[in-house]
């Protein structure tokens, strides 16, 4: 057809316009194919996915993942619809740590339903109507629902063990959970315990090849993967440390192609000698600010790494940025480039060298910061460290999270099928095609125990059968036991997730699924040209 006789067009030459449910279809597609991307993911039989990255010349990057989060975050997509999607999954991420694919399968099961209202001729502002009252009634339920122990301190432990254990049901590590849930809640409880405002910085995780994942542990104390100095003492005791990030080779001259010419040897030695007293001076500099200990971001020359162990301070150099930013935290220190003005020097009572398989590192003891400590990850290869780290880091997140909203819910499906029970209730109380769009919402959250069974291989149709009779008998903790393959009490497998992530998933989910159903239009640009 000639664009021309579909009447004016304001747009400039090149540029496309999709209309009504033409838009609409691209935006609900584009969000469903991501949601079938990850939903193979979820659960504790879910798959994990290869992802390569052209490197150019180092080769290809190669992660093996089922983190919903790490998974969307590194494909390319070219859909506007699924890039909301993406967005949400990295909200769920840097909100609470876990759950990232859950609200990414949420929000594409209320996509293909109100797909499937939207074909029966209802009105999007309907249905999006119909999926708010369903959210706040979803919402209410979930709330009653929550039990908190966060008064008990020996139950709440046991509540963050279970938070734990579920979370990593799901992960690489599953086999190893009940170590890494451990490992996670005492460190997380070292931080709650402590007086200052603290945050999950202060837990280190290091990453070392060898070994295997059961002999990760808890090492108290900040490790450094650094090696001390030579020359100088591998261990001290009572340090007082001063972190700076300043050159300490001889100082360049710092203008670009500069050069200095002489015409004897002697302006040379002169030169050399005027930079080694520079040095002196500021060597001298930073020993009067009454530090034991010295580390720096840069390099340290041999000259002045001489200079220190003559004043017996402890030199350590080249450290990683992320590293010496996290030490200075947890030694309350400041880092230093100018040494004029009055320092914050950290302390701390023990700088040690240890092996940790065949590398050293320098172990920092009894920290200023008491609770700050280091999880030591050992796995076969570098794949499997990154991947128990994401795993990890996903447990941290939602422990500490529970830590201060206590609530905590059943997990395996008992409180999606619980809060589609109670939205199916209002749909019936709800005349009209209002009703339609809440039944919709409630058919939308049974499909999350439908995919954990359909990711176990088991007959899922039966099994949500089941399940929704048992809760209509009012048994509100059955979920799916993905084990055994059948449904179960949910209290007595002590399958847990937090509130607050559950919570967190439905409001993003319908948020996210509800800016997507209001699109009626997409206005692509005209990509730009490549001038000739």
């Amino acid at each position: 057809m000639d664009p021309s006789s579909m009447g004016p067009n304001a747009l400039r030459h090149g540029a496309q316009q999709d209309r009504g449910e033409n838009a609409r279809l691209q935006a609900f597609v584009g969000a469903m194919a991501i949601g079938d991307l990850v939903k193979t993911t979820l659960g504790p039989k879910g798959m994990d996915k290869i992802l390569l990255s052209q490197q150019g010349v180092g080769g290809d990057k190669i992660t093996v993942t089922n983190d919903g989060a790490t998974i969307l975050r590194s494909i390319w997509i070219d859909n506007p619809a699924a890039q909301i999607l993406v967005d949400i999954s990295k909200n769920q991420d840097d909100e609470i740590g876990d759950g990232t694919t859950s609200v990414v399968v949420l929000a594409a099961q209320f996509l293909r339903k109100a797909e499937d209202l939207v074909q029966q001729k209802i009105h999007p502002q309907i249905i999006i109507e119909g999926f708010r009252l369903a959210q706040k009634c979803a919402v209410d339920k979930l709330e009653t629902l929550a039990f908190d122990n966060g008064l008990s301190k020996d139950k709440f432990r046991e509540d963050l063990l279970d938070i734990a254990r579920t979370t990593l049901s799901s992960k690489l590590v599953k086999h190893e959970k009940e170590l890494f849930a451990t490992l996670c809640v005492d460190a997380v409880l070292r931080l709650n315990n402590a007086q200052t405002g603290n945050d999950l910085t202060h837990i280190q995780i290091l990453k070392k090849q060898g070994g295997s994942l059961n002999m990760s542990y808890l090492e108290d104390g900040f490790l450094l993967e650094k090696k001390i100095g030579v020359g100088m003492p591998k261990f001290a005791k009572d340090c007082k440390i001063l972190v700076a990030n300043t050159p300490m080779d001889t100082d360049k001259i710092k203008i670009f192609g500069s050069k200095v010419k002489t015409d004897s040897l002697d302006t040379v030695a002169k030169i050399e000698k005027a930079e080694k007293e520079k040095m002196k001076a500021k060597v001298h500099k930073i020993c009067e600010t009454g530090c034991t200990v010295f580390i720096n971001r840069q390099l340290i020359y041999n000259y002045p790494e001489q200079l220190f162990a003559e004043q017996g301070v402890l030199a350590i150099e080249h450290a990683d940025f992320e590293g010496v930013e996290r030490l200075a935290a947890v030694l309350g220190a400041d880092i230093a480039s100018t040494f004029d003005g009055k320092i914050n020097l950290g302390a701390c009572e023990t700088i040690s060298e240890i092996m940790i398989g065949e590398d050293k590192v320098i172990k920092f003891g009894g920290v200023k910061s008491g609770e700050a400590c280091t999880i030591v990850l050992r796995g076969a290869s570098q794949h499997v460290l990154d991947e128990a780290d994401r795993s990890l880091h996903d447990a941290l997140a939602v422990v500490y999270q529970t830590t201060k909203n206590t609530k905590v819910v059943y997990g395996g499906g008992a409180c999606e099928m619980e809060m589609s029970k109670a939205v199916r209730q209002l749909a019936e109380e709800t005349p009209g095609k209002l009703g339609i769009c809440i039944e919709a919402f409630a058919k939308a959250l049974e499909q999350i125990p439908l995919i954990l069974a359909d990711n176990g291989g088991y007959d899922s149709s039966e099994l949500v059968g089941q399940l929704r009779a048992a809760h209509h008998q009012g048994k509100a903790d059955y979920g799916l036991n993905l084990e055994l393959g059948e449904t179960a009490s949910m209290s007595e497998l002590r399958i847990c997730e937090s509130m607050r992530s559950k919570i967190h998933q439905i409001n993003s989910a319908s948020e996210a699924a509800e800016m997507i159903i209001r699109v009626d239009d997409i206005i692509r640009c005209v990509p730009r040209q490549r001038g000739g």
